[in-house]
């Protein structure tokens, strides 16, 4: 496709970004989009707070278009695209944060408000108004015996319509409706991590629900290799990671632990990685590792196009997707 044929933010991506950290947005944009037309796989996985950031406005457009076939994510970025899409109204933006006193931070809570940077979150009207639905599908499926994943949890309450009262956003802008309209695969590592996750432990402890009616870190990883080897034929599979931290980590080791302990040899590296990050190398962090070192450890070939772009992931990531939704 020419650059003429596609719309004014990828012209003008195409025509400035020429260097350096622009270069290589511009270059693993590209080599998403050859990575699909060859008949290639993506993952995607989401650190960071990129659902409170409303990355959902161009993420949940990539899902539609079948742009991404496997999401990994936080159990705060799977809960809190719900959240923005049923209490955005309530949320408040404190564009000052960096001067904010702790007595500031104080009145916050107090008013029950829960500071992500210059977002604060509403509790009764994001947590409490999730909790008061998705605490009865929970106890529906341990009072029937049943298990599920979260993610599935979160799709039976968005797909029963409950939710809808409450809608104050443009519904095309949640991925996660996006995702559950496509029973899109999810992994969520650490779910345990994240306001629902902790509720959820509540539970538990006050002998509600038993722990076994959702299913574990361990299940999403053993979900993930029967996933994988049934979709890294052809071109392979992708991953694009947005940010570091446990929702990259997770997933990208299935290959090395296939090839390893379950002794598949004839298994498929990932075929495509970029990730958006802003940690730094020197400081040993697996999040600021340059893509080689993934060679080590068996999970990138030597000829696996490989791409980092240190930066911000919430100017990064839109503007990719914009080259590949050719807006």
């Amino acid at each position: 496709m020419s650059v003429t044929e596609r719309g004014p933010i990828s012209r003008f991506i195409e025509k400035n970004y020429l260097h350096f950290n622009a270069a290589a947005l511009m270059d693993a944009a590209k080599g998403y989009e050859t990575h699909l037309l060859e008949g290639g796989k993506m993952m995607v996985t989401l650190g960071g707070a990129m659902s409170t950031a409303e990355l959902g406005i161009s993420l949940a457009e990539m899902i539609r278009q079948d742009k991404i076939h496997i999401i990994s994510c936080t159990g705060a970025n799977l809960e809190e695209d719900i959240m923005n899409l049923v209490a955005h109204s309530h949320y408040k933006r404190v564009p000052h944060y960096r001067d904010l006193s702790p007595q500031d931070e104080w009145d916050l809570l107090e008013n029950h408000y829960n500071r992500v940077t210059d977002t604060c979150i509403p509790e009764e009207e994001a947590f409490r108004r999730l909790q008061k639905h998705i605490h009865k599908i929970w106890k529906d499926a341990d009072t029937a015996g049943e298990r599920y994943f979260p993610h599935e949890y979160m799709y039976k309450m968005l797909l029963s319509g409950v939710l809808e009262q409450y809608y104050e956003i443009d519904p095309k802008n949640s991925w996660m409706l996006a995702a559950a309209e496509k029973n899109l695969p999810i992994i969520v590592p650490g779910w345990e991590d994240s306001t629902m996750g902790n509720i959820f432990a509540s539970y538990v402890i006050k002998g509600e629900i038993k722990a076994l009616t959702m299913k574990s870190g361990i299940e999403y990883m053993a979900w993930l290799a029967g996933w994988y080897p049934e979709n890294s034929g052809g071109k392979g599979v992708g991953f694009f990671q947005i940010g570091g931290g446990i929702a990259g980590d997770f997933p990208i080791c299935v290959v090395p632990m296939l090839y390893q302990d379950m002794e598949m040899e004839n298994i498929p590296f990932w075929s495509y990685f970029c990730q958006i990050s802003d940690s730094t190398t020197s400081y040993g962090s697996y999040s600021g590792a340059v893509p080689n070192e993934k060679i080590t450890w068996g999970k990138l070939d030597i000829n696996t196009p490989k791409f980092i772009v240190e930066s911000d992931a919430t100017i990064v990531a839109p503007l990719i997707f914009a080259w590949l939704l050719k807006q």
